[in-house]
This record gives structure tokens, C-alpha cells and sequence, in this order.
């Protein structure tokens, strides 16, 4: 059914909770801000970095973006590999590039750094193209990044009913609609249930393994 299978990175293929966290409290404490729990802060993984910035912290956009280069001091040196791939990943990937699936990563983080969590975990060799964000945080928005995947393939209108979103937050669901694509949430990210069903998923699995039977 599907031939082309989209992929977001934090919460999806990798479980990216301490760089991430730690990346968000350097650039907190640049700020003087109490840091929310570990808890609170894992809710963050997922969307765009100034919108977190802006819509959890009250930060203005140009503030964000300041955040974010801070965030960004410690993430580029430390955080980027403090990150590890989600059981049983690597095997999906090699079933389905042996299947024939074109696999591409379509992701808000910046494409330079995507490029390389992927390369360090040496699963650059099942992507046909890693599709991210611009270090300047154009093309962010979920629906930017998978219309930029989907042209990065040669796709067309007519391509899309055999091309799969998989990702664990609301944005990848949302993305997906908005460009005319099925998508499907898991939960062993850091997005619930609710928050999938509400944004429209077409299927919600619970287990890597799970995602065979949606593929196939």
C-alpha cells in the first residue's frame, strides 16, 4: 500500500530526552528561569524550538530565537549525541529497504544536525534523503518540512495515497493532513493517545514492531 514512508526523528526513531532536556535548561538558566521538571521539559521534544519558546515560556519571537541560539551552544557540542536509537528501529528499517520502501526522515530539527544523529547511529544507509529545518528555523513548521520531503522525492498529487507519516506528536499528524497524507502516531514516543486521536491519525500503534502491519 505505501511506497514512501516519512519519519520524524525526536520521539520516532530516536529517544533524544537527555540532550534535549539538557539543551533546554542551559539555555533557561541563561535566562535566570526555575527550570520545570524532567517531566514538564520532555513534553517539549517534538515541536519547533520557538514556538516552545514562545508559547511555554511567555518569550517574545525575538527572545525565542535568542533562546534558541543558546539552546543551540549546548545541543551542537553535547546534546546532539546524548540520544539513543529506539529497540528494534534498525531492524524495521533494513525489512523494509529490503521490501523495496523508499524511507525518508522528515523532521523540525535542523536538517545539518538530523544529518548527522543519523550518520552517528549509522542509519543513513535506509534514508533515500534526511528532510529537516533551516538553521535560521525557516522551514520548521511539520507541514514545511514533509511538503519539502515530498518534493525532494519528485512526488505528486497522484503519489500521495502510497506515501505514510510516522511520528509521535501532534505537529507530525497535523503536518501530514495538511499536505494530503496518511499518517500514523506512535506511542512510544512522548505524545499520548489523546493527543494523536485528536489530531487525526489515521493509525496509532503502540510498539515498533507494530508498525509492520500499518506498512504493509
Amino acid at each position: 500500500m505505501f511506497t514512501h514512508i516519512f519519519f520524524d526523528l525526536d520521539g520516532t526513531l530516536t529517544d533524544p530526552a537527555q540532550g534535549i532536556t539538557n539543551s533546554f535548561i542551559h539555555a533557561l538558566k541563561y535566562f535566570g528561569l526555575e527550570i520545570p521538571s524532567y517531566e514538564e521539559l520532555c513534553k517539549l521534544i517534538g515541536p519547533p524550538l520557538p514556538y516552545s519558546f514562545e508559547t511555554t515560556f511567555g518569550f517574545s519571537h525575538e527572545k525565542a530565537m535568542e533562546a534558541v541560539t543558546k539552546y543551540r551552544e549546548y545541543f551542537s557540542t553535547k546534546g546532539l549525541f546524548e540520544n539513543k536509537v529506539y529497540n528494534g528501529i534498525p531492524e524495521l528499517l533494513q525489512k523494509l529497504k529490503e521490501k523495496g520502501k523508499h524511507l525518508v526522515v522528515a523532521t523540525s530539527k535542523p536538517e545539518e544536525y538530523s544529518i548527522k544523529i543519523i550518520e552517528h547511529f549509522n542509519l543513513s544507509k535506509y534514508f533515500d534523503y534526511v528532510c529537516g529545518s533551516n538553521m535560521d528555523e525557516s522551514r520548521s513548521k511539520k507541514d514545511e518540512v514533509i511538503a519539502y520531503a515530498l518534493q525532494r522525492c519528485g512526488l505528486v498529487e497522484s503519489d500521495k495515497p502510497r506515501v505514510l507519516m510516522i511520528g509521535d506528536r501532534l505537529h507530525d499528524i497535523e503536518g501530514a493532513k495538511k499536505n494530503g497524507l496518511k499518517s500514523c502516531g506512535v506511542l512510544f514516543g512522548y505524545g499520548s493517545r489523546k493527543e494523536l486521536e485528536n489530531a487525526g491519525a489515521d493509525y496509532i500503534v503502540n510498539e515498533v514492531i507494530d508498525l509492520y502491519k500499518v506498512i504493509e
